[in-house]
């Protein structure tokens, strides 16, 4: 096979112009950009190419600043609550106190054993709602709502956790009873 001119023809284009392929590989023509001092059009991205998240902006960054806030709060919490739970006793007391309800906790036995596990179930619910909210925030996930779940689900168990000594208690159940009774 050969063109008009005798030329074999090409099989793999090596007598097409630089327009001609350029079109058949569909790129743009950088050496003319060059040499005008233009600056060349960006190549098309790989296929197989993994996409980079934008930066946040608009609802992801308001997301993040309340996921932060919602820690921030539930860090200030758990470092007031904690210490406090660890001497149940005195807690439970200054609870009654501010209840008005004249009595004392005498069930110290049962304070100093689920005292420490409610402080530590409250430290170790935070952290891992803490953990959970970061990664998720680093994904790019919306992650607000995290902290409010782990709030609620730590403090249920906690509320458990205090409540089994508050109601084994006969001078609290008595103290309870008194105050709540019509006068």
């Amino acid at each position: 096979m050969s063109d008009p001119d005798g030329r074999p023809r090409p099989q793999y284009g090596e007598y097409a112009t630089p327009e001609e392929q350029r079109a058949r590989i569909a790129r743009p023509d950088t050496t003319d950009a060059l040499d005008s001092g233009q600056r060349p059009a960006a190549d098309p991205p790989h296929p197989l190419a993994q996409p980079v998240p934008p930066p946040a902006s608009g609802p992801r960054l308001a997301d993040r600043i309340v996921t932060i806030a919602l820690l921030a709060y539930g860090l200030v919490n758990v470092a007031f609550t904690v210490p406090r739970l660890f001497d149940f006793t005195t807690f439970t007391n200054d609870y009654l106190a501010v209840l008005g309800v004249g009595g004392t906790f005498t069930n110290t036995a049962g304070a100093s054993v689920w005292g420490p596990a409610a402080a530590m179930t409250y430290a170790v619910g935070f952290a891992v709602t803490a953990i959970l909210s970061w990664r998720r925030v680093r994904r790019g996930g919306i992650a607000f709502w995290m902290p409010l779940v782990g709030a609620v689900a730590t403090t249920t168990v906690v509320a458990v956790l205090l409540t089994i000594p508050l109601l084994s208690d006969p001078a609290f159940l008595d103290a309870i009873r008194s105050a709540s009774a019509p006068r």
